[in-house]
């Protein structure tokens, strides 16, 4: 194979899983980042936060979130690179800071670790997942979300 058949194989395997950034309608975000990263390149994944960590964006690529601490986990699913994903950034550290004690945010970079993607079947990037207490899954979005359709849902489930 040529090189540049070699490439193109690479893409189509990589297709389902890489996505594309996207948007789509309000109907479908409902489910049964200016340029800044919202933590800074040299700082450490962590599983779960702590006391000290309240009020900050978890950055990470571990999957053992404890839902538990909070009543609402907003889970941004995209990449550093990508222009939604960066546009979306200023919004998830504001509702970590507004909202530390109701709202852990948590962003993975599906690009350097996909098994985020697989976990969440993820499709376009950003996506948001909402998860509750128990884990189950409230809401879902896809695309750039406007931080005030973020504090409706947030208030939709008794967050204000």
């Amino acid at each position: 194979m040529n090189r540049i058949n070699i490439t193109l194989a690479a893409l189509i395997l990589a297709l389902p899983l890489a996505v594309s950034c996207g948007k789509e309608s309000r109907a479908e975000r409902e489910s049964p980042a200016p340029s800044s990263p919202a933590v800074g390149p040299g700082e450490q994944a962590r599983p779960s936060p702590g006391a000290s960590d309240y009020g900050k964006v978890l950055v990470t690529n571990r999957l053992d979130i404890d839902f538990s601490k909070h009543l609402i986990t907003f889970i941004e699913l995209g990449a550093d690179r990508c222009i939604p994903c960066k546009a979306m950034q200023p919004i998830m550290k504001e509702i970590a800071e507004t909202y530390a004690d109701r709202v852990q945010v948590v962003f993975y970079d599906v690009w350097k670790d996909p098994e985020p993607a697989r976990k969440y079947d993820i499709r376009l990037i950003p996506t948001q997942v909402f998860i509750n207490q128990k884990g189950n899954e409230i809401s879902r979005h896809v695309g750039f979300f406007p931080k005030e359709e973020i504090l409706e849902l947030l208030k939709k489930h008794g967050i204000h």
